[in-house]
């Protein structure tokens, strides 16, 4: 097994780079801040941006945790990879990193700066700085579940290929983590009620939506509530109808992730 190291001070756009550098050296894996990642998934770990400080974060990213090591170095010894690539913010944390998953040493060592120009990583930098926002070299929907409520947006690099025809598209998840300086939020059920009445209102047939209730849980919220329908409208395409609004509006809005809406249809309305 190869370990090829990609190292950068923290903010300087490795997790950025790391797919290209990936793809140059016919990489299939990535270790980068707690996860391994095989292409555009997540196959085992947590992220450490997911943590409440930086210092939790920092552990959480070199393994020290007994269960979230076990459970990264049993993935490995599963895939088997002939390559990884892990990304660290030093020498000494991919050695860390090495030694806690017990693999071999890096075997070469690419460093940030050889790879992005000086105006590419004052520009990560800035982004870091300004706004704390982070990058995941995964699609959104492989993190959304261990982000819900929290900051997400994602990020699409189209790399052109010899064929001027063909293209390859990679995308990646940017996250402000928990431990970002610019504070936390909440999001009260009150906000999620209204939202939800509002997209109802909207749907043809709908007279009383009554009975909501927000169950939350880690990985996102389950949205249950009753309606009345007006007689005469056909009510299992415009339940459908209405979830779909519903999930895009909460999920667009306060990047919630929702597991589920549940619609009882309690009464039928005739005019």
């Amino acid at each position: 097994m190869e370990i090829i190291a990609l190292i950068g001070h923290s903010g300087t756009g490795k997790s950025y780079k790391a797919i290209a550098v990936a793809k140059e050296r016919d990489i299939e894996y990535i270790i980068d801040d707690g996860l391994l990642i095989r292409g555009n998934k997540i196959v085992a770990g947590k992220s450490a941006k997911r943590e409440n400080t930086i210092v939790s974060a920092i552990r959480r990213a070199v393994f020290m945790d007994n269960v979230h090591r076990l459970e990264v170095r049993n993935a490995i010894i599963k895939h088997n990879p002939s390559k990884i690539l892990i990304l660290g913010t030093s020498d000494k944390m991919i050695d860390k990193i090495t030694s806690s998953l017990r693999l071999p040493e890096a075997c070469e060592r690419i460093y940030i700066e050889d790879i992005s120009t000086e105006e590419e990583i004052d520009i990560a930098r800035k982004y870091r700085k300004k706004e704390g926002k982070h990058v995941i070299p995964v699609p959104t929907f492989e993190v959304k579940k261990d982000f819900s409520g929290y900051f997400i947006d994602s990020l699409k690099i189209w790399r052109k290929k010899e064929n001027p025809k063909e293209h390859t598209v990679y995308e990646k998840t940017v996250v402000r983590p928990t431990f970002s300086y610019h504070g936390k939020y909440t999001i009260s059920d009150g906000v999620i009620k209204d939202l939800l009445r509002h997209v109802a209102s909207k749907v043809i047939g709908i007279s009383k939506v009554y009975g909501v209730q927000i169950k939350s849980l880690e990985q996102g919220i389950i949205i249950s509530f009753n309606v009345e329908f007006m007689y005469g409208n056909p009510i299992m395409p415009l339940i459908t109808l209405m979830q779909k609004q519903i999930i895009y509006e909460v999920e667009n809005m306060t990047s919630l992730n929702i597991l589920a809406v549940d619609v009882t249809v309690k009464k039928i309305v005739i005019p």
